[in-house]
């Protein structure tokens, strides 16, 4: 087993986030297991997301904004044909529209609108702080939340697959990118809505997915003599 020495002098562990934990459920998780109080992620992943997440310790949690810059890669689906609040499954899909006009050409046009450096609005449910506090506390109280617009760059935007309602993509972004926001923009403009029903981070800068150890692998690496 690694000594708790070698985890205050510094480690990235690369950890495939798993559906339904928040980073720090995994962050958490982590600290408890190498017995450090100084264990940090780079870059938050939604609870229904599954995927990359960099978690470092010790003297490397100083990199933490440097692997954060870093550009992301995604891949994952949305739904058409409705909305949510929250732009995700983590509220109920309302607003029921028509889908039958979408084909993939159409598809394929909406995504090449988002290409290059947009403006994108937050979700007013995300851990953005006004004040001090959280935006989705207010948002979840029903009180009005304003968020100014962000520059973010898509540098791809791919759809991969079609099954009605279901649009399965692979993107590259800059940081700061919601791609909850963009299945909502997405759907916008397509006019019958969208939310984001799947994501998996597998990219941050030259990190990938493959290379990441699920939490159960983790413990077991540790554990070994």
């Amino acid at each position: 087993m690694k000594t708790t020495n070698t985890f205050e002098e510094g480690k990235v562990i690369l950890i495939n986030k798993p559906l339904h934990w928040t980073s720090f459920d995994a962050v958490r998780k982590i600290r408890n297991l190498v017995r450090i109080k100084k264990v940090g992620h780079a870059g938050t992943l939604d609870p229904l997301a599954t995927g990359l997440l960099i978690i470092c310790t010790g003297k490397f949690t100083k990199k933490i904004n440097e692997y954060q810059a870093q550009e992301k890669e995604y891949t994952g689906s949305f739904t058409l044909g409705a909305v949510t609040p929250t732009f995700d499954l983590e509220s109920e899909p309302a607003d029921f529209k028509n889908y039958d006009f979408v084909t993939k050409e159409l598809l394929m046009e909406t995504a090449a609108k988002f290409m290059g450096e947009i403006d994108q609005v937050p979700p007013i449910h995300s851990a953005i702080k006004q004040q001090g506090k959280p935006v989705y506390l207010a948002a979840r109280k029903g009180h009005d939340v304003k968020l100014e617009p962000r520059k973010i760059t898509i540098k791809e935007f791919e759809i991969t697959k079609a099954e009605l309602p279901v649009v399965f993509f692979r993107v590259v972004c800059t940081t700061g990118t919601y791609i909850r926001s963009l299945a909502n923009d997405f759907g916008e403009t397509l006019g019958c809505g969208a939310y984001l029903s799947s994501l998996c981070r597998t990219r941050i800068g030259e990190f990938k997915l493959e290379d990441a150890m699920t939490i159960d692998e983790f413990v077991e690496k540790i554990s070994e003599p």
